[in-house]
């Protein structure tokens, strides 16, 4: 049961010696310094409870519904080969690692070196770039005052990891594929990417199910970039309609660096993203465009923030709900210009579109700005199609369902139009016109 301290401390201590609660083992690099960093998160994950509608940041984000629930950690693993799970791959990625249940899951993974890509699983990669990963870890997404990621933490064995050399492009974009075959679980996906100076990725986050039940995913993703760094990261989560998915993303940005985002929020019960951007050093560029796609009572919330804490930093935000049925989004922008942070330019755009009578939006735009030369703007609409557009598309020759269908889908289509990678783009697509069209 998941209670105001969410585990009980001795499963959590458990999975630190490296037996789950049925007995299954895991494989945990045997490092100090990791070991110390669980039994910190352990501590934190005893100390922290479960925020609530009380707490400001979660007010309109009741995950009651999480706390009542019953979830443990994997006993069984399911053996899936490639044909199982093939129609989840993206057919541009060369670069593939695959987690069933939180686990990793070599036999599904492609792991081609040939681009100069330091890329694997956490116990692996920790043999040759110790260094490298403990001065990154936990750095971006710390856990001391949050408790999903302290949870995270505790219980982290597999995580993906992956490092850009210098000067090196990775040509292809880089699959890592989260996949839940079996209800009642919680698993823990890890993922560290660290782009050194001059170096490019692109990067798919993608979280599926095989089967419709409930179970509990809880991410945390930290993102390093180094001067004149470029990453696209995408991010997609299509879980199983009864899922709880928790996700906390840390971005830090130094000297010209670049980071683009799309988040995509469709599958889920109850779901939310925090997003952390920091800027470390001047000149850096952030993009971050995010689509919530519900229906039914499923609740989505993404959380942002963007903290330009040095000069001539550029952000722009675009972040899109479409809601249908009794569905309920939740938006928090937040971005604060610091002293100092001069000639910063910064765009921030929520708009909502609202299917049903009984659809709730909301949205918080903000700016903090304490700085006195910079270039700001944020700004929210809430609404329904509008009538003109759909008598224009009437006019021409649809019948109202369908003009209905066609704006919505373009509505959405603006943010999966920011997605670098064709094929996905198309897969989701589709998935945006289906879903419009079953609300209408």
């Amino acid at each position: 049961m998941i209670t105001d301290n969410v585990v009980s401390l001795g499963v959590v201590e458990r999975l630190l010696t490296g037996q789950s609660e049925g007995g299954t083992a895991h494989t945990a690099p045997k490092l100090p310094w990791l070991s110390k960093l669980r039994a910190e998160a352990v501590e934190r994950v005893g100390a922290l409870t479960v925020p609530t509608v009380r707490d400001e940041a979660w007010r309109f984000t009741d995950i009651s519904a999480l706390t009542r629930q019953s979830f443990h950690p994997l006993r069984t693993p399911t053996a899936l080969q490639a044909g199982d799970v093939q129609h989840f791959y993206i057919e541009e990625a060369t670069t593939r690692l695959v987690f069933v249940d939180g686990v990793y899951a070599s036999q599904l993974s492609s792991l081609p070196t040939a681009d100069g890509l330091i890329v694997g699983n956490l116990p692996s990669i920790t043999s040759t770039h110790a260094a490298a990963i403990q001065s990154h870890f936990s750095q971006y997404a710390p856990f001391h005052d949050q408790l999903f990621s302290a949870l995270n933490t505790a219980f982290l064995h597999d995580a993906a990891v992956l490092i850009v050399p210098r000067a090196t492009l990775i040509a292809t974009p880089v699959h890592l594929l989260f996949i839940s075959t079996q209800p009642g679980l919680a698993s823990h996906p890890r993922l560290l990417i660290l782009a050194e100076a001059d170096g490019e990725v692109t990067l798919i986050e993608d979280y599926v199910a095989l089967h419709d039940g409930a179970y509990f995913t809880n991410s945390v993703a930290e993102v390093a970039l180094a001067s004149n760094a470029k990453v696209e990261h995408v991010r997609v989560q299509r879980e199983s309609p009864k899922a709880f998915h928790m996700a906390s993303c840390g971005v830090a940005l130094a000297h010209a660096s670049r980071y683009h985002s799309v988040n995509i929020a469709l599958g889920a019960q109850l779901s939310r993203l925090d997003l952390h951007v920091v800027q470390t050093a001047d000149a850096t560029e952030c993009s971050l465009d995010g689509l919530a796609l519900i229906s039914d009572s499923q609740l989505a919330d993404t959380h942002t923030f963007i903290d330009h804490a040095k000069p001539h930093g550029v952000s722009r935000q675009l972040h899109k709900c479409i809601v249908g049925g009794a569905a309920h989004a939740v938006f928090n922008g937040k971005v604060m210009v610091r002293p100092g942070a001069q000639k910063t330019d910064s765009a921030q755009s929520s708009r909502n579109l609202l299917l049903s009578g009984k659809a709730l939006v909301d949205t918080q735009p903000q700016l903090e700005i304490f700085a006195d030369d910079v270039k700001c703007t944020h700004g929210a609409t809430v609404g329904q199609l509008d009538s003109e557009e759909v008598f224009y598309l009437q006019s021409r020759g649809f019948s109202e369902t369908a003009a209905r269908n066609l704006l919505s889908y373009a509505f959405g289509a603006e943010v999966i139009e920011r997605i670098p990678i064709a094929s996905l783009r198309r897969q989701l697509e589709q998935t945006v016109l289906a879903q419009t069209t079953d609300q209408s």
